[in-house]
């Protein structure tokens, strides 16, 4: 096993370590540790909200969630030698939930969590469809995920981090609080809010303290979204294997993770969409000299995806094209397509006998592979959503017979705003 370069303990609070991680993105949050090239280690990471959701059957933890205190990032680690320009390439070796621990408070410890956001407080990708708070819980049994409030479904996860990225340069910094308060100014009271600008309550800045901590804190980048540094990408084939190339744009480059996922269905559609839990990451790290400028990646991360999927066969796909609800036509709308693809699953497995939200979760949860699938046949983009057939217990293709009627058990827990 790798050093341990961030250790947690389950029974602290994340801001009572011996290590303190952070949760913002700045240029002066402090390293906690100085790694080499070629390294391999071992992170701990703590889930996005710090034990704030909990194993039961009530979503008023979802409805109130405190968002102003993600994610629990840990980090920065800094590598020897690395320069603004160069790449950075970090190798995902090996991750998964906290280990020796199979039962606790803590998602991670032999279960994690999906959410419906309320559009009061956050949203989703369908928040005018699904405006409350719901929760599923799902228990873990090896790679096996299944939920008491999502019955008759059984998957493979792809384990993988939701967010990691290297700290911004303050010139980087300014041009993404330029920029999205750019954005907020266009429609400043709307809920859920168009960006997130630099939020002091709650901030946790590593070692900082004093004048320097409340000056970082006014300043410093929500992680809410990906941006140029990686960030909060939440892709679900970044997993073990996986090797992936980021910008440096500072000194030691300042490498975080966290935001770890048990599983995820592509574009975590529910915005806490994943199977969210803490655990351990395994990494190597190593450096391209000037490799921002030789292979042209100046304001994106590339990686290489590993080759540790689940091997599903046989998909039921379903398509949307970028029309609204009301009947709206819009030009190569490929957001738009894909929430009507995702709608359209949703609308089929009510068909026998998941609720609403139940089906919105478990495409936020499963394995599904969101694709664009036409994006020049003017006016209408036409997106698709694969659904693996074998996570059901029941035959869920269309047949002459008609569709089976499942027992949907005891629902997800709901909270109204």
């Amino acid at each position: 096993m790798p050093d341990v370069v961030f250790p947690l303990d389950s029974t602290r609070r994340f801001t009572d370590q011996d290590k303190i991680g952070h949760n913002r993105w700045h240029p002066d949050i402090p390293p906690v540790a100085m790694l080499k090239p070629g390294d391999s280690f071992r992170v701990h990471c703590r889930e996005w909200f710090d034990g704030e959701i909990h194993n039961d059957d009530s979503a008023d933890d979802i409805r109130n969630a405190p968002l102003h205190i993600v994610h629990a990032l840990s980090g920065p680690f800094a590598v020897e030698g690395a320069k603004p320009g160069d790449l950075l390439i970090v190798d995902i070796l090996d991750l998964g939930p906290i280990p020796q621990e199979d039962s606790g408070p803590l998602a991670g410890q032999g279960w994690g969590y999906t959410g419906i956001f309320a559009k009061t407080n956050g949203g989703g990708f369908l928040t005018d469809q699904f405006p409350d708070a719901y929760k599923a819980i799902w228990d873990f049994s090896g790679q096996k995920a299944t939920s008491r409030h999502v019955p008759h479904v059984s998957f493979t996860g792809i384990v993988h981090p939701g967010l990691m990225g290297t700290a911004p340069s303050h010139e980087l910094l300014s041009t993404w609080n330029t920029r999205e308060a750019a954005l907020i100014a266009t429609d400043p009271d709307r809920e859920p809010a168009l960006a997130l600008p630099p939020e002091p309550n709650g901030a946790i800045l590593g070692s900082l303290s004093g004048a320097d901590f409340d000056r970082v804190a006014g300043e410093a980048a929500r992680t809410a979204p990906p941006r140029e540094n990686g960030g909060n990408q939440d892709i679900k084939n970044l997993t073990k294997g996986s090797r992936i190339f980021y910008p440096v744009f500072v000194d030691g480059a300042n490498l975080s993770v966290g935001d770890l996922h048990f599983s995820q269905g592509d574009g975590e559609i529910t915005f806490c969409g994943a199977i969210e839990m803490g655990g351990f990451i395994d990494l190597r790290v190593d450096l391209i000299p000037g490799g921002m400028e030789t292979y042209g990646v100046s304001e994106n991360a590339i990686f290489m995806p590993g080759n540790t999927d689940p091997q599903y066969s046989e998909w039921l796909a379903f398509s949307g094209t970028s029309v609204t609800l009301d009947g709206e036509q819009r030009y190569l709308d490929s957001q738009l397509a894909y929430q009507r693809a995702c709608l359209h699953a949703i609308d089929y497995l009510t068909k026998f006998g998941y609720s609403p939200e139940q089906a919105y979760l478990l495409l936020g949860a499963a394995p599904i592979e969101g694709r664009l699938s036409g994006v020049v046949d003017i006016p209408n983009s036409c997106a698709t959503v694969y659904l693996p057939t074998a996570i059901f217990d029941f035959p869920v293709a269309p047949t002459a017979s008609g569709p089976v009627t499942i027992d949907p058990g005891i629902g997800a827990p709901r909270s109204s705003a």
